[in-house]
């Protein structure tokens, strides 16, 4: 029976006098997804007061790009040679390079949230921006990789955000975060909560790190709310040049993967369902997917195995 079945056949218990938590319940739909279709405005329209910002903008190709993604746009291009320009030739690279359909206006509101109009971008950085550099990786635990990435409702035009910590040793997603908006105080939230459950501790030495975490130069990575977090944490913040996702490698990798085994299998209909498939994505990733560079172990048999063992020297990783 599909969705619209069930949705329907709800409605008819329902009006006849039962409860919504046990109908909803007897045929297999949450509640929140009963509730969503209920209340999705069909014949009123309401008043529009004003042009609404639509949070996105469309490539050539008309596919439908999110601010956020826009922002991570800009500030890569900031971060690297594109650091000269003015809101108005960082339009130009934003057309150029993104194929986007953009005015200069919005680029500038853009910039202006992120506090990078020119004159304001010479400012001096609060906290170290650490290049990412060589690391050999012998265990668990020594250097996670986050990045974020976004999907969409169905054909509504709303988003929503997967931000994932990746331990690039034994591949296991040891942290996740989704919903509508993505900033900086999630990620670092995600990111705490992460360390509790692998027991990272923050060393008494003063010169020592706990871990180190590698990014790109999102805004939220950039933010003074992530520096805080990782001086706090101890933690050693390292950002990718601009335009190499390749020394991210690990993250973008399973953000490939679960786009085309979780994202393309599904069409979401709603903010809920799209987080249930995630979650439900997540741990199937964790416990049961077969990894090949882990000799077709799941991430978490592969981290049990050898956890009080030791790891065999063989599965050390450069990057």
């Amino acid at each position: 029976m599909s969705l619209e079945d069930r949705l329907e056949e709800a409605r008819l218990w329902i009006e006849e006098g039962f409860p919504v938590k046990s109908v909803t319940k007897a045929v297999e739909v949450p509640r929140s997804v009963y509730y969503y279709h209920q209340y999705v405005p069909i014949e009123e329209k309401p008043v529009k007061r004003g042009r609404p910002t639509p949070g996105y903008s469309v490539n050539k190709s008309g596919v439908k790009i999110p601010d956020e993604q826009i922002e991570e746009f800009l500030m890569e291009a900031v971060e690297g040679e594109e650091g000269i320009y003015g809101y108005r030739k960082l339009t130009e690279y934003l057309r150029d390079t993104h194929d986007l359909i953009i005015s200069p206006k919005k680029v500038y509101r853009l910039c202006d949230g992120l506090d990078i109009l020119l004159p304001k971008r010479t400012a001096s950085q609060v906290y170290p921006r650490r290049m990412a550099k060589q690391h050999v990786i012998t265990r668990p635990n020594q250097l996670w990789q986050v990045d974020i990435k976004y999907g969409t409702i169905g054909d509504s035009g709303r988003f929503f955000f997967l931000a994932s910590a990746i331990d690039v040793f034994d591949r296991c997603i040891v942290g996740y975060y989704r919903g509508a908006k993505c900033q900086a105080v999630d990620i670092t939230k995600m990111i705490q909560e992460a360390l509790m459950r692998r027991l990272v501790l923050v060393p008494r030495e003063t010169e020592k790190f706990s871990i180190i975490v590698r990014s790109d130069n999102g805004p939220q990575f950039v933010s003074r709310t992530f520096g805080e977090f990782c001086s706090f944490q101890k933690i050693y913040h390292e950002r990718i040049p601009p335009k190499s996702p390749n020394l991210n490698a690990y993250i973008e990798s399973f953000h490939s993967i679960i786009e085309r085994e979780c994202y393309q299998r599904y069409t979401f209909d709603c903010f809920d369902e799209a987080y249930y498939r995630i979650d439900e994505y997540m741990e199937f990733y964790n416990e049961r997917r077969y990894h090949g560079s882990l000799n077709y172990l799941t991430p978490m048999k592969f981290h049990q195995l050898y956890k009080n063992t030791g790891y065999p020297e063989d599965m050390a990783v450069c990057l």
